[in-house]
């Protein structure tokens, strides 16, 4: 098949210049604040809906914008949630004392080319897995939704504005709320340590309206669990572990934080590794029978031998191939650019090639595996910190055996640093795979042109892929990250990177045979003993209600500070979706624009905290100051409890105030319609 030429190009405007500029700006600001939040909770948010409200409300100054081309400013944005996902790796570079500082063209090409090839991957995978398919699609679906309603009615239009708006001010209101804590004119964060018995325990809370967006988005079942996660991590662990581990010259706070961070957070990552891997396994046999569909799909359409409609239309087989085979040179060059000079230079041809053929292999199973639970359970709810787990375990193991025997300086933490490079590019590979058919599935629903969209999600990764770096050194400069040996943050107010610090601890106890695999092996029996609750629950209530494992796993992993007001959030958000659900005017339901209205204030939250951090990151590097933001007067500030208290009414007032702003132009939307 050649692609369409001009004289064959369908009527309607689908890929315009406009269009992938604005999709390419979208990306820029939304792979920042992914990026900055990660760092910090270890999560990312998917960006396509929050990107086609945006398109459809700046396009719709343009008389022949069409619900196709705001696709395919969406599809663009969505390498924004996706590929940001490459931070749960990287900072373990910094962490293991390899990287002092991130180097642009390194972590630009583990981007771009395993975004590329998850693209190349999961094309070969459409026909058989969206058109042909009875797989869900959540968040395809929601998207395509999203872009008819907000392009086929007059309703849809004034909802358009209404959205925009709602993520205005959702970013707002979190950017000010943010800089109150910046200017020391409220705390920073909420908490409360206490003696239990010869132990202690406590709970701590950020004061971060990007957390409670991101518990908005997450949903009431992942709250949850994650709450089931936060009494089994800080209610049972930390108070028993504190009594068997007394510290009498510590505060009773620091005793608390001292043995779950050397504790009861290994017991955290053995239950994430344990209900990752039933995940993924219950997943083999739908993704096995998926993959053999699309091949016999292929056969079949070989056969036939019809003409292709546009809409059928996806990228030649043999530029998919072409474009394989030419994003294996950047990937040697990556590799062996990695290695050479180092003391790994002796092992440059073997660690090379065994790389390669790694990224090729793995990441095609990894492409396919999240390319289905896109399908299965949507994007934001694909097990990424499994795929994540066993491919570093993957690599760490060959590395490993490769390098088994050598020894000299660093050559065991140059190892683990391979290892890591190689997991980041899979791990790209796996991402973009998932987002990649997640997106054709709204294409799909509206009339796109799969061919362009695959161009336009190409065009998103490489924008993706410009951002990551930059910002990731910008918070490397001013905050730094945990355990990084070459600290010189500014703040001191290190980032957790929770996940980039799992996976880099596995490679580093895989090669250096120094795993604790006491404490492991008690967290995989919890994370058991959780999937058989799930199972159960699940059975019980004939499928109404589940536990998910990962969730409670990583609220034990993560810290309190970050897993209580994503809890909340979830809470705040379920009781408002709640309260909206019997809302009518004029006879008329407005549960569902006032829903999608909530979802899209919850991503401002995201948006404008993560923005504003990302912008006092530069501001601290610029000065050298590490709170260039406070007001002159905060050290006459009442103290720390009043702090406190401002943290806590004003964020209560706030979204109280914009959840009501949103049942009221939800509302206006509707009783406009009639």
């Amino acid at each position: 098949m050649n692609l369409p030429t001009a004289t064959a190009l369908p009527k309607h405007v689908e890929f315009t210049i406009r269009g992938v500029i604005l999709g390419v700006l979208i990306t820029l600001v939304f792979t920042a604040a992914q990026v900055y939040l990660g760092l910090k909770v270890g999560l990312t948010f998917a960006t396509s809906i929050p990107a086609a409200v945006i398109s459809m409300a700046l396009l719709q100054a343009f008389k022949n914008a069409s619900i196709q081309e705001n696709n395919i400013v969406q599809t663009i944005a969505s390498a924004a949630g996706t590929l940001a996902s490459v931070i749960f790796v990287l900072p373990g570079l910094m962490m293991i004392g390899w990287w002092t500082h991130v180097p642009f063209w390194t972590t630009f090409a583990a981007c771009a080319v395993g975004g590329v090839l998850g693209v190349m991957y999961t094309v070969p995978l459409r026909r058989a897995l969206v058109t042909q398919s009875s797989l869900p699609y959540p968040e395809g679906v929601a998207a395509a939704e999203v872009l008819r309603v907000g392009t086929t009615s007059r309703e849809g239009g004034a909802e358009g504005k209404a959205g925009l708006w709602a993520i205005i001010w959702g970013s707002l209101f979190s950017a000010f709320y943010a800089a109150l804590a910046a200017a020391k004119l409220m705390a920073g964060e909420v908490a409360k340590y206490v003696k239990v018995g010869g132990g202690a325990t406590g709970l701590g809370g950020s004061a971060s309206l990007a957390l409670l967006g991101a518990g908005h988005l997450m949903g009431i079942t992942v709250g949850i669990a994650m709450l089931v996660g936060l009494a089994i991590a800080w209610g049972v662990c930390v108070p028993i572990l504190t009594a068997l581990t007394p510290m009498p010259d510590l505060s009773v706070a620091e005793h608390a934080g001292k043995v779950w961070g050397t504790q009861v957070r290994f017991l955290g990552a053995g239950a994430i590794g344990a209900a990752a891997i039933w995940t993924l396994g219950k997943l083999i046999t739908p993704v096995w029978s998926g993959l053999m569909s699309a091949v016999e799909a292929g056969k079949a359409r070989k056969l036939e031998g019809a003409v292709i409609a546009r809409t059928e239309q996806d990228l030649p087989v043999w530029i998919m191939g072409l474009v394989v085979l030419i994003a294996l040179v950047p990937a040697g060059w990556l590799l062996a650019n990695f290695v050479v000079g180092g003391p790994l230079a002796h092992l440059a041809v073997p660690l090379v090639i065994s790389g390669v053929l790694y990224i090729v292999v793995a990441g095609m199973l990894a492409a396919a595996v999240c390319g289905y639970m896109a399908g299965l359970i949507g994007s934001s709810n694909s097990p990424v910190s499994g795929i994540a787990i066993l491919t570093v375990l993957g690599s760490a193991l060959i590395t490993g055996m490769i390098g088994f025997g050598f020894t000299g300086p660093d050559t065991g933490t140059a190892l683990v640093a391979f290892a890591l490079l190689v997991t980041t590019v899979v791990l790209a590979v796996a991402v973009i795979g998932n987002d990649n058919l997640q997106d054709l599935k709204t294409g799909q629903l509206v009339d796109a042109t799969p061919w362009k969209q695959q161009v336009a999600l190409i065009i998103g990764i490489f924008a993706g892929a410009l951002i990551v770096p930059p910002v990731l050194e910008l918070l490397n400069n001013s905050n730094g990250f945990y355990g990084d040996p070459n600290y010189h943050g500014i703040t001191g107010d290190r980032l957790d990177a929770p996940q980039a610090m799992l996976i880099s601890t596995l490679a580093k106890g895989v090669i250096g045979h120094d795993l604790d695999w006491g404490l492991l092996g008690i967290g995989a029996a919890i994370g058991i003993g959780l999937v058989v609750a799930d199972i159960v629950i699940r059975r019980l209530s004939n499928g109404r209600f589940s536990l998910p494992p990962l969730g409670v796993g990583l609220a034990i992993y993560l810290p309190s500070s970050v897993t209580v007001p994503v809890v909340i959030g979830a809470f705040a958000g379920w009781l408002y979706e709640r309260v909206m659900r019997d809302r009518t005017v004029g006879g008329k339901s407005f549960a569902a624009p006032a829903r999608r209205l909530g979802v899209l204030i919850a991503s401002g939250f995201i948006v404008g905290e993560s923005l504003f951090n990302v912008a006092l990151a530069g501001i601290i590097v610029l000065t050298g100051k590490a709170a260039p933001l406070a007001a002159p007067f905060a050290s006459f500030w009442p103290g720390e409890g009043v702090g406190m208290a401002i943290a806590v009414v004003l964020a209560a007032v706030g979204v109280f105030g914009l959840y009501r702003w949103a049942a009221g132009a939800a509302k206006k939307v509707m009783s406009g319609a009639g």
